[in-house]
C-alpha cells in the first residue's frame, strides 16, 4: 500500500522512514499513529475519509477494505517496525527438506539436487510448477565452466584431461585446474577493475597517464593465492595502517587511488581532493555494499533509513589520507630495484640498531613514501608567487608564501624538494608572520642541475603555527621572472648515529635512495596527528558550506564497529568484514552468482536496499554468505567451486516453450545459463582460438590494434602506440585503459570508461558489437590465424571447417552448419579467386602458398569467431 505520494518524502511533516517518525507529531500537532490505538489514530482517520481533498493517498486510488484491515490490526498490535531484509545481519537457514511426507517419500527430482544450492533451487522451482533440466554434455561443461573460471577456453592440456577422464571425478578436478590456473587472477581482476575504476591515466579533460598497473598486477596475484576476502578488502581499504605494512599491503591501497586527479590548471585543488574523499565513499557503499549511498551527501537517504549526517560521518574515516590533487600524484609507493631495496632494509636495520625502532619506522617510510610531507600547492596568501599550472609552488623576487598551521613536531632539520631558476637568491622561513621569529635563512644552490633534494638546518617551534617562506633576489630585475620552485618540505631530527663507525656509509646511502628515481604507484598513507583535518557537515551537499563538526562512524542501520579496533579508516575495514555487518558478504555472493548466472540473485548489484529488485531466492542468498563468512573462511575459490560444482549450474541451457512462458530470464533456473560473453572474454577467446594469445603477465598496460583517431589530448601528445611483439596479444584486463577514450571494441561490447565505481554491467545486443568481430583488426588477424590452424586438418574444405567449429566449441559441426560455412567458402573463393588485389587487401604483408584459398578460409573462420554459440556461454 502507498500511504505517500512520492516514496517516503515527508508530506505535511508525515514520514515513514522510520518508526521514530511515523510516532512524531505532523504539522497537524497530532501523530500519524498511536500504538496500540488505532481509533486515536489520525492515519487511519485519513485513510477512512470519503472527502478525496482529506483521504490518503492523496490523488490516488483509495486503500481497499484489506489494505485498511490490515494497517488497523498493524496499529492494534503496537505497530511494530520490521528492518529491511538487507540491513538484518546474516543468520544461519535451515535447508529446505526434500524428503516428502512422513520422510517416506521423496519429493519429485529429490535425486537431482545433490548440494544445498540445487536444494533451494529446486524447491522455488517446484513452486513454479517448473522442473529442472538435463545435465550439459562434457564438451558444454568444459567450456561453459573455464569461461566462468579463467575468461577463456581452458588450455589445450586441462581440456584434454577432462575430456578424456571417464571417471565420476573427472568434472571436479577440472574445477579443481581451473581454479589453480593464474589465468583465473586475471579473469576475477577484470570484475573487481570496474569495481575499483582502475584506469591508467588520471581522468578529467586532460586524462593525462598514470602509472598504477602495480595496483592491477597486486589484484591478480591475490585473487591467484586465494587471499580470503575478509584480508581482500581490509588490505585495499587500509593496508597503510596495518602494523609495519609491506609493500604488498602499500599497493593494495591503490585501490582508493584511482579516483580521477584534475591537472588542469586553474582548478581548485581542495576541491578535487574533496570530490577523490566523496568518490571512496560512494565506491565502498555501492562496489562492497551494494547500497545506494552518494544521495545522502546532500540530504537524507529518501527511502533508507540513512541521515545527511551519516555520509560524513563516514567520510570522516577518508579524509585524512595524505594526497591533495597533486600532479606528482603523492604519496607513492617507490618501488625500488632490488639492489637498493637490500640497501634500504641495510640501513633501516642499523638505524634501529643505533637509535629506536620508531626512528627506524620513520625513515622507512620516508624513503618509501616521501611521507608525511607538505606539499607546495598548500600554500596561499601568496605575494609576487603563485602555483604554476596549479603544480608547484613558484616564487619570484620578494616571494611571500603562507602554509597554514603546520605541526614542525619541534624538528631540527627540514629536507625540501626545490629548483631554484635564478643565482644569489634566498630564502627564509618565518613563524606566525612575515616579521615574526626566523626559522631557517639559506643562500639557495645555483640553479644548475634541475629540481634536487637539499637538507637544511632549522629552528622549528613546538606546536602548530603559521609559517610564511620569502624569497629574496636583489639580482633579479624583471619581477616576473620565477626565482625559485619548490614541491614539497618534510620535517625531521639529524641523521642519527653520529658516532657510529657506519655513519657516514648509511648517510649516504639514505641521500642515495631519496635522490633516486624509481618507479612508483599512487598509494594512500593517512595523514598523522599533527596533519589531520576535521570532518564536517556540507550543507546540500555544497563543499564549501560547512556545517557541524562530525566525527567518524558508521550508519546505524547497517550496525556498529567490532569491539577493540581504533576508529579510523583500519576499524571501517574490519567492520565491513566483520560477522555483523548485513551486506558485505550478501553484496559478495550475490556478484559472484550474477558473474557465473548472468544475473544476480538480487538483480540489482548496486543496489541491495528497498530500491533495489527482491531477491528472487533469499534463503539461498543468505545461506550462500553465511556459508562464505564461515564454512568456506572467506575463499573466494571455495565460494565459486560450490557455485559450479552444482547440479543447477550443470543443466542444459536449451530453453523451451513452457520455459520462455514461465520463465523467460531463467529467474528460477530450470536451466543452465546462457549469457553473451563480456568484453574481455570476446576478445580473449578470440585470442586463444587462434593460438596468438600471450600468457605473459604483469607490467604497463599494452596497447593492440586500435584504429587512428580515437584519442585526443589536448593538453599533451600521448598517443597509441602499437605494442610489438607478443605484447600486441596479451590478455584484454592488460589493455591499456584511457578514461577519456577508452578501448573501442571493449565499449562496444559494455565495458565502461572506468571514472566512477561500476557494480554491474548492463548487456546490450546491438549491431556494432557484430562489426566490430567482422571488421576490427585485432579480430581480422585472428581469423587468419584461426584459418592456419584449421589448414592442419588436411586438404578438403570439410575437414577444415570441421575443425575449426571443433577448436572454438569442441563439439562436432552439426551438417546444416556445416553446408552453410561450406556454401560461404565457396562463394568467398570465387570472389579472391576473381580479384587479386581484394586478397592482398585482406592477407596484407603475409605470404602464402594459394593466397585465394587462404582468404576464404579466412572468411569462414572470422564467421566461426561471430557465430552466436561462440561469443555466448551456454
Amino acid at each position: 500500500m502507498h500511504l505517500l505520494p512520492r516514496g517516503r518524502e515527508k508530506n505535511g511533516g508525515f514520514s515513514m522512514m522510520n518508526r521514530e517518525e511515523l510516532l512524531r507529531p505532523n504539522e497537524s500537532g497530532k501523530p500519524a499513529i498511536v500504538p496500540g490505538k488505532p481509533n486515536e489514530s489520525e492515519l487511519m482517520r485519513r485513510v477512512t475519509h470519503h472527502d478525496p481533498e482529506e483521504r490518503m493517498p492523496y490523488e490516488a486510488a483509495p486503500l481497499s477494505n484489506a489494505e485498511i484491515a490490515t494497517l488497523r490490526q498493524w496499529i492494534k498490535e503496537g505497530a511494530v517496525w520490521g528492518t529491511h531484509w538487507a540491513y538484518v545481519p546474516v543468520q544461519p537457514v535451515q535447508v529446505p527438506s526434500l524428503k516428502g511426507f512422513l520422510g517416506l517419500f521423496p519429493q519429485k527430482n529429490s535425486e537431482w539436487a545433490k548440494t544445498d544450492i540445487d536444494k533451494f533451487i529446486l524447491a522455488e522451482m517446484q513452486k513454479q510448477g517448473l522442473n529442472p533440466s538435463s545435465k550439459a554434455d562434457k564438451a558444454t561443461l568444459l567450456r561453459r565452466v573455464s569461461l566462468d573460471l579463467i575468461g577463456m577456453p581452458a588450455p589445450n592440456e586441462i581440456a584434454k584431461a577432462y575430456l578424456q577422464d571417464q571417471s565420476p571425478a573427472a568434472y571436479e578436478k577440472l574445477v579443481d585446474a581451473l581454479l589453480a590456473s593464474p589465468r583465473f587472477g586475471e579473469r576475477w581482476a577484470s570484475m573487481w577493475l570496474d569495481i575499483a575504476r582502475y584506469a591508467d591515466t588520471k581522468g578529467y579533460e586532460r586524462d593525462p597517464g598514470r602509472q598504477i598497473w602495480h595496483y592491477r598486477d597486486w589484484l591478480i596475484r591475490a585473487l591467484n593465492r586465494d587471499m580470503p576476502y575478509n584480508q581482500f578488502l581490509t588490505e585495499q581499504i587500509a593496508g597503510d595502517l596495518l602494523p609495519n605494512p609491506s609493500d604488498e599491503q602499500y599497493l593494495a591501497t591503490a585501490f582508493h587511488r584511482n579516483t580521477t586527479t584534475n591537472d588542469e590548471g586553474g582548478t581548485d585543488n581542495e576541491e578535487f581532493r574533496v570530490a577523490a574523499v566523496v568518490d571512496r565513499v560512494n565506491t565502498t557503499f555501492e562496489g562492497v555494499l551494494g547500497t545506494t549511498f552518494a544521495c545522502t551527501q546532500c540530504h537524507g537517504h529518501p527511502y533508507e533509513d540513512i541521515k545527511h549526517e551519516e555520509f560524513y560521518r563516514v567520510m570522516a574515516y577518508f579524509n585524512n589520507a595524505r594526497d591533495e590533487d597533486t600532479y606528482e600524484e603523492y604519496p607513492l609507493l617507490r618501488h625500488y630495484p632490488t639492489a637498493d631495496s637490500v640497501k634500504l632494509d641495510s640501513l633501516c636495520k642499523w638505524v634501529a640498531k643505533v637509535s629506536t625502532p620508531q626512528r627506524s619506522l620513520e625513515m622507512y617510510t620516508f624513503l618509501k613514501t616521501l611521507q608525511p610531507s607538505i606539499y607546495s600547492i598548500a600554500g596561499d596568501q601568496f605575494v609576487n608567487a603563485e602555483l604554476y599550472d596549479t603544480k608547484t609552488l613558484v616564487m619570484r623576487k620578494d616571494g611571500i608564501a603562507r602554509f597554514k598551521q603546520v605541526g614542525t613536531n619541534s624538528a631540527t632539520k627540514l629536507i625540501c624538494r626545490l629548483r631554484p631558476h635564478a643565482e644569489g637568491g634566498t630564502w627564509e622561513i618565518h613563524a606566525d608572520s612575515v616579521k615574526g621569529p626566523l626559522v631557517l635563512q639559506i643562500k639557495l644552490p645555483s640553479p644548475e642541475g634541475g629540481w634536487r633534494n637539499i637538507e637544511l638546518d632549522i629552528k622549528a617551534p613546538s606546536g602548530k603555527h603559521d609559517l610564511y617562506w620569502v624569497y629574496r633576489n636583489p639580482s633579479i630585475q624583471d619581477q616576473t621572472k620565477g626565482g625559485v620552485s619548490f614541491d614539497w618540505f618534510y620535517f625531521t631530527q639529524p641523521f642519527p648515529g653520529k658516532d657510529n663507525a657506519d655513519y657516514a656509509k648509511y648517510q649516504a646511502d639514505f641521500w642515495q635512495l631519496l635522490n633516486s628515481n624509481p618507479t612508483s604507484t599512487p598509494v594512500m598513507v593517512e595523514n598523522p596527528w599533527f596533519m589531520q583535518r576535521k570532518t564536517q557537515v556540507f550543507e546540500r551537499g555544497n563543499w564549501l558550506v560547512k556545517g557541524k563538526e562530525v566525527e567518524p562512524g558508521v550508519p546505524k542501520i547497517m550496525g556498529t564497529l567490532p569491539e577493540n579496533v581504533p576508529n579510523n579508516r583500519l576499524g571501517f575495514a574490519h567492520w565491513l568484514s566483520s560477522y555483523s555487518n548485513p551486506l558485505t558478504a550478501r553484496t559478495f555472493v550475490n556478484r559472484l552468482w550474477e558473474q557465473v548466472f548472468g544475473m544476480g540473485l538480487v538483480e540489482t548489484l548496486e543496489d541491495m536496499g528497498s530500491q533495489g529488485t527482491p531477491p528472487t531466492h533469499p534463503e539461498l542468498l543468505d545461506h550462500l554468505a553465511y556459508q562464505f563468512t564461515h564454512q568456506q573462511k572467506w575463499s573466494i575459490k571455495t565460494a565459486l567451486k560450490n557455485i559450479v560444482s552444482s547440479n543447477t549450474y550443470q543443466q542444459r541451457s536449451e530453453t523451451s516453450p513452457q520455459l520462455r512462458e514461465k520463465d523467460p530470464y531463467n529467474r528460477y533456473y530450470a536451466r543452465g545459463p546462457r549469457v553473451r560473453l563480456s568484453a574481455e572474454q570476446v576478445r580473449d577467446q578470440a585470442m586463444v582460438l587462434s593460438g596468438l594469445l600471450s600468457t605473459k603477465m604483469y607490467g604497463p598496460g599494452v596497447m593492440p590494434y586500435q584504429p587512428e583517431g580515437i584519442w585526443a589530448s589536448p593538453y599533451g601528445n600521448e598517443k597509441w602506440v602499437l605494442s610489438q611483439g607478443e605484447d600486441r596479444y596479451r590478455r584484454a584486463v592488460y589493455t591499456y585503459h584511457k578514461r577519456t577514450s577508452a578501448y573501442p571494441s571493449m565499449l562496444t561490447f559494455d565495458g565502461t570508461s572506468r571514472n566512477v565505481c561500476t557494480a554491474r554491467r548492463i548487456r546490450t545486443n546491438t549491431p556494432l558489437q557484430a562489426l566490430v568481430t567482422l571488421n576490427d583488426p585485432v579480430y581480422v588477424e585472428a581469423a587468419q590465424a584461426l584459418a592456419k590452424r584449421m589448414r592442419y586438418a588436411g586438404a578438403e574444405v570439410d575437414r577444415q571447417i570441421a575443425r575449426g567449429y571443433y577448436l572454438a566449441l569442441k563439439h562436432k559441426i552439426d551438417p546444416k552448419k556445416g553446408a552453410i560455412l561450406a556454401k560461404l567458402h565457396k562463394k568467398a573463393l570465387a570472389k579472391y579467386r576473381a580479384d587479386s588485389k581484394l586478397t592482398q587487401e585482406l592477407l596484407g604483408k603475409q605470404k602464402v602458398k594459394n593466397p585465394a584459398e587462404y582468404a576464404a578460409l579466412t572468411i569462414v573462420a572470422n564467421a566461426i569467431l561471430n557465430l552466436d554459440e561462440v561469443i555466448t556461454k551456454s
